[in-house]
């Protein structure tokens, strides 16, 4: 009930509804665009890779898929940040204030990088950048990082070339990777540590599980 701002003739000094608090909007569901586990398979598999520049957007999206990296971290990588440890092949990720975290390499992701590195013939150039960019359309690397934006159009144009309709951007495979994830049993805990996210509440929205169930409730609508 609100109260009558006068009161015997004279006006409060203060609102006594002013410390009374609204319900607080909590966004369960984050807006990134997510590949289900099939169309991200379907993606890397249609792309050529008889070029390096083919290893080197497989490689780059494999990181994105199977170590929830956030696409700054990654491009942010030089050749030295991947590296063996305990005869497996893991990765150095820079992340937000300067942190680093490391991620052992899923079977597919250390056959992508080690594939990319040999063909681009940088293991030696071990300070430069990992992730390069090329000359114009000639296919051959320089030693410039690429940018979010050259990883945007080129996640564009293998999503086209495959055939997906989702419209992909530079944090689908983050939250694609972390769904397929939970998806097969891993833990909301595990993938926040292996997403490096401050609160579960963070990874939470990159989690799309939810989406099949529902879309498997609407199909029950027989008409």
């Amino acid at each position: 009930m609100l109260f009558d701002w006068l009161v015997v003739g004279q006006v409060l000094a203060v609102n006594p509804a002013a410390a009374v608090r609204g319900p607080k909007y909590v966004v369960r569901t984050g807006k990134t665009p997510v590949l289900a586990a099939t169309e991200a398979r379907q993606l890397l598999d249609s792309i050529d890779i008889s070029t390096v520049v083919g290893l080197r957007d497989r490689a780059l999206i494999g990181l994105l898929v199977f170590t929830f990296a956030r696409i700054g971290a990654a491009l942010g990588m030089t050749v030295a940040d991947v590296y063996w440890q305990h005869r497996r092949l893991w990765v150095r990720l820079h992340e937000k204030g300067g942190k680093e975290h490391a991620m052992p390499c899923h079977h597919h992701l250390e056959t992508y990088l080690q594939d990319y590195i040999e063909a681009a013939k940088i293991a030696d150039d071990r300070g430069g950048a990992l992730f390069r960019t090329t000359v114009r359309r000639t296919g051959v690397l320089t030693e410039r990082a690429m940018t979010q934006s050259d990883a945007w159009r080129m996640l564009q144009r293998r999503a086209r070339a495959a055939g997906i309709p989702t419209a992909v951007c530079n944090h689908t495979f983050r939250a694609t990777g972390i769904t397929a994830y939970l998806d097969n049993g891993g833990s909301l805990e595990n993938a926040q540590a292996m997403a490096a996210h401050e609160s579960p509440r963070t990874t939470k929205l990159y989690d799309r599980t939810d989406d099949q169930i529902t879309l498997d409730e609407v199909e029950k609508i027989g008409i």
